[in-house]
């Protein structure tokens, strides 16, 4: 069991230190690819030899520990040691490893160093060892890192190895310039819009599909007999620690919340909110320019197609103040009447002139209205801070051999029992459980990968604290008899007649409408109503057409015509690309794609750069130290 490893990188401070480790090295990943090169003499006791550092077994297994971990919270699901093994994790850990060293021995080669003040000022910085006021709090700083298991010393040198990394790699892809080719390319691909005229077809024009005789229906049930089996379904008990679980909001002050509400008046009730325009110009002059413009009689809107923007690039919508990105423009904007252009404004992405033409006036609420939830909120606040010392009580429970029933009774939490649940989170009566339904994704998960009398790992809660969970009874997937699925096999069975029928009604429509016979004759002959979906894009949810509709429209080009299924076999749609819209260049958004593309770029030239490091350094890895670590097979491969 990783208990101890657990209990220090799941809380939200051991998740950014756990992060900074890998630090910017995930592109070193891109040279899992080389690994054969990389074999020869190394010592007993290492695991790789990179230059003239070795690595050990034990570094390598706390590596090892430490990541398998990060992985499970971010894929919210527990990788056991034998998962991890079938996913080849051992080889990729071990040389993420290597490259690190690569770039530590580096660091060495170049002489690059940082002083003991940039080390402190980082750590100073870091908002998770700031008390209430915001300034460093050497005690917290102190504890914080003692319950990660860092000693001071051990602390710094991390934070001082993953300083000089970061000035390597940042010299390497920093500041890299994006072709505007490709900027367009990637604009044109994410924001490109169009439009569609479609018919929607189901079971209603589908030929008259009469009920299964008796025959037809056993042998469906015979040739889909797996897809009607019974699934395994497991017994389990929870226990939860959440804020909400051990909150006492009966013990927060009349005093403390109304201090709380007084400091935060703008997260209850309305907002105001208005409706913001913008006009954003490269230069400052050109700003002034403009605002000349509209003194001189152009309106806003004149003055923003002269310089080629439309109503909806100039358009922010209705917003609240936060919902503003830029504070120099929501500080303006709040600040407008109705109708008045601002002064120049020097914001994030250029120099603006702003607009407000509507104003939806707030509504404020008062304090006895909201005191509950002010309540409740603060509880939860406070019970954070106890959830840690509660999970070391049933951690200590459990581990004097108590159940999680007998550790629940013990300490006075609540147990919940779920008599039955299978993968799908469902119960044998294919209803969702109610008692899960607030649990992270991953519990299920991870139940179905443990089993009955096994002490398992707490799953992160999403919203903070754990949830333990016992194993206590599986019941095996089983076949079913067609008596007890009759209803399900007959509906399916006249679900895959309908979907024939529409298929081929579907497939004569296309090839009508290929053959020159509009849209609308189609529609006509079959007694259907076109109906038009506009604006679609890309990998976006639009309303009340399926995903798979958007997939099919951007595989066809304009003017021409396709067919999609629909959220359901019973359903299909017939359309025709009616028109293709182009992005314009936005300002905000192109500094958006620049800097992805930036970051693509920077990790490619990163990753070429360790390749060619680990070549000139030298590197050596020992498969059966590397196995023996991780607890695989130690034979040399």
């Amino acid at each position: 069991m990783l208990r101890n490893i657990h209990k220090a990188s799941s809380t939200w401070l051991g998740k950014a230190i756990m992060a900074s480790v890998m630090g910017v090295l995930v592109i070193s990943f891109a040279i899992w690819g080389i690994g054969d090169i990389f074999r020869g003499g190394f010592g007993q006791n290492s695991v790789a030899t990179v230059g003239s550092t070795d690595i050990s077994i034990e570094q390598f297994r706390q590596y090892y520990n430490d990541q398998l971990q990060r992985l499970s919270r971010e894929a919210r699901r527990v990788i056991t040691p034998d998962q991890a093994r079938a996913m080849g994790l051992g080889p990729r850990f071990l040389q993420q490893l290597i490259a690190q060293t690569a770039l530590d021995e580096q660091a060495r080669k170049l002489h690059l160093g940082l002083s003991n003040e940039e080390i402190a000022q980082r750590i100073r910085s870091n908002p998770a060892f700031q008390g209430p006021n915001g300034q460093f709090d050497p005690a917290r700083f102190a504890q914080l890192i003692r319950d990660l298991g860092f000693t001071e010393p051990r602390f710094v040198a991390q934070q001082r190895d993953d300083m000089l990394r970061r000035q390597i790699a940042q010299t390497v892809g920093g500041d890299l310039q994006v072709p505007e080719a490709a900027l367009t390319a990637l604009n044109q691909f994410q924001n490109q819009k169009r439009d569609i005229e479609y018919i929607a077809l189901g079971p209603a024009q589908a030929a008259n599909v009469p009920s299964p005789m008796p025959d037809e229906v056993a042998k469906f049930f015979d040739e889909h007999k797996a897809e009607f089996r019974a699934p395994e379904s497991r017994k389990i008990t929870l226990l939860s620690l959440s804020p909400t679980d051990v909150a006492k909001p009966g013990d927060v002050s009349d005093a403390d919340a109304k201090a709380y509400f007084e400091s935060h008046k703008d997260q209850f009730g309305r907002p105001e909110k208005r409706d913001v325009h913008q006009i954003v110009f490269p230069e400052a002059a050109q700003a002034q320019a403009a605002l000349q413009e509209i003194a001189a009689g152009a309106t806003f809107q004149q003055v923003a197609e002269k310089h080629g923007f439309k109503p909806s690039d100039t358009d922010l919508g209705l917003l609240s103040k936060s919902q503003v990105v830029d504070p120099a423009i929501a500080d303006a904007a709040f600040s407008l009447p109705v109708d008045k252009v601002s002064e120049p404004i020097k914001g994030r992405f250029g120099t603006a002139l702003v607009m407000v033409s509507k104003i939806e006036p707030g509504e404020n609420v008062s304090f006895e209205q909201v005191a509950p939830q002010i309540k409740q909120t603060l509880a939860e606040q406070r019970a954070r801070g106890a959830l840690g010392e509660l999970r070391d009580k049933v951690e200590d429970e459990r581990a004097s051999g108590a159940t999680l029933a007998e550790a629940a009774n013990k300490l006075g939490l609540k147990l919940i029992t779920v008599e039955a649940v299978d993968r799908s989170g469902r119960d044998p009566k294919g209803q969702p459980v109610a008692a899960l339904q607030n649990m992270p994704p991953n519990l299920i998960d991870s139940v179905f990968t443990s089993d009955v009398g096994v002490d398992n790992e707490p799953v992160t809660l999403p919203t903070g604290g754990f949830v333990y969970y016992d194993v206590a009874g599986i019941t095996p997937s089983r076949e079913r008899t067609l008596e007890e699925v009759r209803p399900e096999v007959e509906a399916r069975w006249r679900a895959e007649q309908i979907a024939k029928h529409l298929t081929e009604l579907t497939d004569q429509m296309l090839a009508k409408l290929k053959a020159g016979t509009p849209l609308a004759q189609v529609a006509s002959e079959h007694g259907l109503t076109i109906q038009k979906a506009s604006g679609l894009q890309r990998n976006k949810p639009a309303a009340n057409t399926p995903p798979s509709l958007g997939q099919a429209v951007f595989n066809t080009a304009k003017d021409g015509f396709g067919v999609a299924e629909g959220a359901n076999p019973t359903e299909r749609y017939v359309f025709q690309v009616t028109q293709v819209t182009d992005p314009s260049s936005d300002p905000i958004q192109s500094a958006q794609l620049k800097t992805v593309l930036q970051n693509s770029y920077a990790d490619d030239l990163i990753a070429e750069y360790l390749t060619r490091l680990a070549i000139e350094l030298g590197v050596t890895r020992n498969e059966a130290a590397m196995n023996q670590a991780i607890g695989g097979p130690t034979e040399q491969q």
